[in-house]
């Protein structure tokens, strides 16, 4: 039997995104988080919304890029894949299911400057596709020579 694991989330960040950290092998990692809304009627013709809170983990380049031009409040379009996790801490199982971004697109537009001597914000773009941990895929391009 066949099987499909794709996610595609259109919300906006609950917080700025994590400073990138380091894997021991040299691949930036972040996590971001996303409030995704939905509005519905119930069936006695009440409006209603329901908001869902998902955590999602990015990889390589596109890591650094959402660190750097993301904040709280941005909105952004994650297509990616779910990813169980189970984990111990004093004694007391723990689990949650989050998603691991494939690619990350920033939907506003280009953030205002915060203070004097801001670099100038940068245009509406996608971030690189994102890079699982491993070995090099030994491609031809190389993603310092991305734009971005």
């Amino acid at each position: 039997m066949s099987s499909l694991n794709k996610v595609f989330l259109i919300g906006n960040l609950t917080k700025d995104p994590d400073t990138p950290r380091q894997t021991p092998s040299g691949t930036a990692v972040t996590d971001i988080r996303l409030a995704v809304n939905r509005k519905f009627k119930t069936s006695s013709g009440e409006n209603r919304d329901e908001t869902c809170f998902v955590n999602v983990t990015v990889w390589g380049r596109q890591a650094e890029t959402c660190a750097q031009y993301l904040s709280k409040g941005s909105p952004a379009l994650v297509e990616g894949r779910l990813k169980y996790d189970e984990w111990e801490k004093d004694g007391q199982k723990h689990s949650r299911v989050g998603v691991v971004a494939e690619r990350v697109q920033f939907l506003g537009g280009p953030r205002q400057k915060t203070a004097p001597g801001d670099a100038p914000a940068e245009p509406d773009r996608q971030a690189p596709p994102a890079e699982e941990p491993g070995p090099p895929s030994g491609g031809s391009g190389d993603v310092d020579d991305l734009p971005f």
